[in-house]
């Protein structure tokens, strides 16, 4: 990857770009409220249950889908993905996170002036925006290499359940840090996994983690959004 590509991808992927990706636990807040998380082995075990059987066989594939859509600037291709990314958020809590993010980054790309005027003409034709459809229009928009934004997507993903679990479990840094560095095989096979999918293969099926955000979303004590 050359140097400008990567230092864009650091950018879009950081804990630092003010969406708000640092203030969402995508049920894992309920999962320690539940005991299901409880020490580093179980919060790894958690992690790479969701990794594998929810991110990269939904939300990963979408935005790989969503990267080559915009690529070709295919507004058509990139409405249907956007439609059916928001129609299969399953809670009202899921739902809410990826809409509010997508906007925040949306209305990022826009003030920063990255995108031709094309790209942003069908990011402002979406009805609603997601952050997998915001997040390839702003890769896309920078030139960094699709499979670069998709293991940089992950990454931030794991990186955001890492340190929900050192605040709130709470895990040490240095077990956080060792959790996210034995993550690297898994991540790794999860952008594999998103990218060989048929289209008729994709399922974000996972109705205890549904369940844990609904819970989440009236849990009395809560640190995260909902």
């Amino acid at each position: 990857m050359q140097s400008a590509a990567l230092l864009h991808l650091l950018q879009l992927a950081s804990p630092s770009l003010p969406i708000g990706a640092y203030s969402y636990s995508q049920g894992m807040e309920a999962a320690i409220e539940k005991g299901l998380v409880r020490n580093e082995a179980t919060a790894r075990e958690w992690i790479i249950n969701c990794l594998l059987e929810v991110v990269a066989r939904f939300e990963a594939p979408v935005l790989w889908r969503l990267l080559r859509a915009f690529e070709c600037r295919d507004l058509v291709a990139v409405s249907h993905w956007t439609s059916l990314f928001i129609a299969a958020r399953d809670t009202a809590e899921f739902r809410a996170e990826s809409i509010q993010m997508g906007y925040s980054l949306g209305k990022l790309v826009n003030d920063l002036k990255i995108a031709d005027a094309e790209l942003l003409a069908i990011l402002l034709a979406q009805h609603e925006l997601p952050l997998p459809t915001a997040l390839a229009a702003a890769a896309v928009a920078l030139q960094v290499p699709p499979e670069s934004v998709l293991l940089g997507m992950l990454f931030s993903w794991a990186e955001n359940q890492v340190l929900v679990g050192v605040k709130s479990i709470p895990l040490g840094q240095v077990s956080g840090q060792r959790l996210l560095l034995s993550l690297r095989p898994e991540l790794e096979k999860a952008a594999t996994l998103a990218q060989e999918l048929e289209d008729d293969q994709l399922s974000n099926w996972a109705p205890g983690l549904s369940l844990l955000s609904m819970q989440h979303e009236v849990q009395y004590s809560r640190l995260y959004r909902s």
